[in-house]
């Protein structure tokens, strides 16, 4: 999708001003998908944050409540970004400021489409996503289910703004947990295997720069292969393994400890964690 196409004309409005409500403001602006003038970010109280955010950006924000449902009601697109604690007496108020055609668009974990409508009180258009933190980069990975509800051109909206922020991948709604578990909390995972690796080069001898250097390049390096060579990690993986070699001694380690296995049974489990929080929030909300 070219920038020039990709232009958003209607105002956004996020309810919610947290760090993943940035990153995706950050992706917006960056790429000139909506002009800040057109972005309004709300809070509730804390009127520092909005201030930074005002500055950095140059978005519209507020936590007036008295203004927030003319805001509200005037905002043809809405992103959900608050706390889930927060979610349910938000959705109560915002359902009656709704025109039919108000695009709701949530990042909230663990909120289905059918608890929104209900709290909404109406059967409101709902994109539900799940974004990672690496948006904020323009590198993240969203998943995206829509309601029955959307328009065509709903979701084309919905696809340019999380497109300018890495890349999308639309499921039903019941696949969101499980693409949690690889996207959304797949970022840490990584991460802790470079913690390790670092680890080992500095009980080896090398410098905690040096060491730092090394993973990132050669984790960014191993993305970048998959990405332009198109072939499937299996087929580099085997193209790196001589036959008795360093790294087939290095690989059966990992074997013995049950590492590949291990990697889907925690994918698997932070797919049912996942389940789990969004269970526990509507028994809460009910």
């Amino acid at each position: 999708m070219s920038q020039q196409q990709a232009m958003i004309a209607e105002p956004i409005t996020f309810y919610g001003a947290g760090s993943m409500a940035e990153a995706i403001v950050r992706g917006l602006i960056h790429k000139s998908v909506v002009q800040a003038a057109d972005i309004t970010m709300l809070n509730r109280s804390n009127t520092r944050r909005l201030d930074e955010l005002q500055q950095k950006y140059g978005v519209n924000v507020s936590n007036d409540a008295e203004a927030l449902p003319r805001i509200l009601q005037n905002a043809p697109v809405i992103v959900l970004a608050m706390k889930p604690k927060d979610a349910a007496e938000a959705l109560k108020q915002l359902g009656p400021l709704l025109s039919d055609d108000t695009l709701i668009v949530s990042v909230i974990a663990g909120l289905t489409i059918r608890t929104m409508q209900d709290l909404l009180g109406r059967k409101q258009p709902v994109a539900r996503t799940m974004p990672n933190t690496s948006s904020s980069i323009g590198l993240g990975s969203t998943g995206i289910a829509y309601s029955k509800e959307i328009t065509d051109k709903q979701r084309q909206t919905v696809m340019t703004l999380f497109g300018a922020v890495g890349t999308v991948t639309i499921v039903e709604e019941e696949k969101l947990e499980i693409l949690t578990g690889i996207s959304g909390s797949g970022p840490a995972y990584i991460y802790y295997m470079m913690e390790a690796m670092m680890a080992a080069g500095i009980r080896g001898g090398l410098t905690p720069q040096q060491c730092r250097e090394l993973t990132v390049q050669t984790v960014l390096g191993a993305a970048r292969m998959v990405q332009v060579t198109g072939e499937e990690p299996a087929a580099l993986r085997a193209k790196v393994t001589s036959p008795n070699g360093s790294t087939q001694a290095a690989l059966e380690v990992l074997d013995k400890g049950d590492f590949f296995e291990t990697v889907i049974a925690a994918v698997a489990r932070c797919a049912e964690r996942s389940r789990e929080m969004g269970a526990a929030l509507k028994e809460g909300i009910s």
